[in-house]
């Protein structure tokens, strides 16, 4: 067939591929499992393929293709299943067999101890599985307990609609390890690998969802403390009585956004993948469509009881960390309009100041001018004197006195004028 003759966009090959990634594989009973779920963060899929690859190739199994982030591979009867998620990695191993003991001799024993210990990485869940066929006959649930359980309190529903019974106590066990067993009751093999892989995303997810939990509890004080502080700086603000400077406020309310803004940077990511996983769990209990079993708490019930108030303690801490951040922006928007309304008043007063001096300036100068004005007519006049004189003693018939008086009012007159000339001529000049 030829190629579409229109143009494509470049991920839609890639788009179409993850609709059908990480596809559940047919299982049939007796079937023994183990699954673990591996925190190699975000920029590990290199380091974990590549230690996948030294399993397949010590194991003789086919290695994973580069960039694959789904893989499936013999490893001589011991099937393993490899997953990539966004910050860690699934390993899934199962063989069929007989067994009377579901989670003595497990398929984890088949691993070398070397490669499990070099693995990149820190394990977070850990899960052995056995499904059972429909004529393996259990006792009743206590036993069940007792023998495959240690006693422990057990969870339990029929899923599927009927078609299978789970038996889960969600504990660690010596190993390391939790444990669900399972009994087909009218499962074909494609539900079968269907119920067993929601089974296990239901306990990956929930350790996942889980893990915002103590980073909660961690700083759920120190929002509390935060939040007092808050609340200080705005009674202070609102109280005309204390003394405490607008620039000591500005800089305590900055030291607690930039408490608020490090808090967010360490938990944002956590706590909205937590939200996102809890959906997730959520979603598989649906999908399982569980009902309830006689005598047996069910799944769903007991992740309700155990899982929602962590998870609401988690939403709690991640609401008020966002209500404290924008707490502490309207307390600052409404201290920086203080301020500035406080350095508006210092400039008007500033300018009122600066109006005032240069009024008595204009004083001063005008007075200088004054006296400039006299002690230039004053020497004007004695020069007029001295050439009434000169004129006298030439034979001109002149009253020197009376003739200086008369020039007074004259010489002062022209002098004033003088000078005003010159003033107009330097204030044109400087507005020019």
């Amino acid at each position: 067939m030829n190629a579409p003759p229109f143009r494509q966009h470049p991920q839609r090959e890639e788009l179409v591929r993850e609709l059908h990634a990480r596809p559940s594989d047919p299982m049939r009973p007796p079937l023994k499992l183990s699954q673990f779920s591996v925190l190699s963060g975000e920029h590990g899929a290199e380091s974990d393929r590549a230690h996948l690859g030294l399993l397949c190739a010590r194991k003789g199994g086919t290695a994973p293709a580069a960039g694959a982030k789904h893989h499936v591979t013999d490893l001589g009867g011991l099937t393993v299943k490899w997953e990539r998620h966004t910050e860690f990695c699934s390993y899934l191993f199962w063989r069929r067999t007989h067994f009377t003991a579901p989670f003595e001799d497990t398929v984890m024993d088949e691993l070398p101890e070397d490669w499990l210990a070099e693995m990149p990485g820190e394990v977070l869940s850990a899960l052995h599985m056995a499904l059972l066929p429909e004529d393996v006959a259990l006792p009743e649930n206590d036993e069940v307990s007792l023998r495959y359980f240690n006693g422990n309190a057990l969870t339990g529903n029929t899923v599927a609609g009927g078609k299978a019974m789970v038996w889960a106590d969600f504990r660690l066990h010596a190993d390391g390890f939790s444990r669900i067993l399972i009994q087909d009751r009218g499962l074909d093999a494609r539900h079968a690998g269907r119920t067993v892989q929601r089974l296990i995303e239901l306990n990956t997810y929930r350790a996942l969802a889980l893990l915002a939990f103590p980073l909660a509890q961690e700083v759920l004080p120190r929002l509390r403390t935060i939040d007092e502080s808050l609340a200080d700086v705005s009674t202070r603000m609102a109280d005309a009585s204390d003394q405490s400077t607008d620039g000591e406020l500005l800089a305590r309310l900055s030291d607690l956004s930039a408490q608020i803004e490090s808090l967010a940077a360490r938990t944002s990511y956590r706590f909205a993948a937590s939200q996102a996983y809890y959906r997730l769990v959520q979603q598989r209990l649906r999908d399982l469509r569980t009902a309830r079993a006689e005598g047996l708490l069910t799944i769903d019930g007991f992740m309700d009881r155990r899982m929602g108030p962590a998870m609401a303690t988690c939403e709690s801490a991640n609401e008020r960390q966002e209500s404290l951040a924008q707490r502490a922006a309207r307390i600052g928007s409404l201290l920086r309009a203080r301020v500035e309304v406080g350095l508006e008043e210092q400039n008007r007063d500033l300018l009122n100041s600066m109006n005032e001096r240069a009024r008595v300036q204009v004083k001063l100068q005008e007075t200088v001018e004054g006296l400039s004005v006299v002690a230039i007519s004053y020497y004007a006049v004695g020069l007029v004197g001295y050439l009434f004189k000169a004129m006298e003693s030439g034979g001109v018939p002149l009253n020197v006195g009376l003739a200086t008086g008369l020039a007074v009012p004259v010489v002062a007159g022209l002098v004033w004028y003088g000078v005003r000339r010159a003033k107009r001529a330097v204030v044109k000049r400087r507005a020019d």
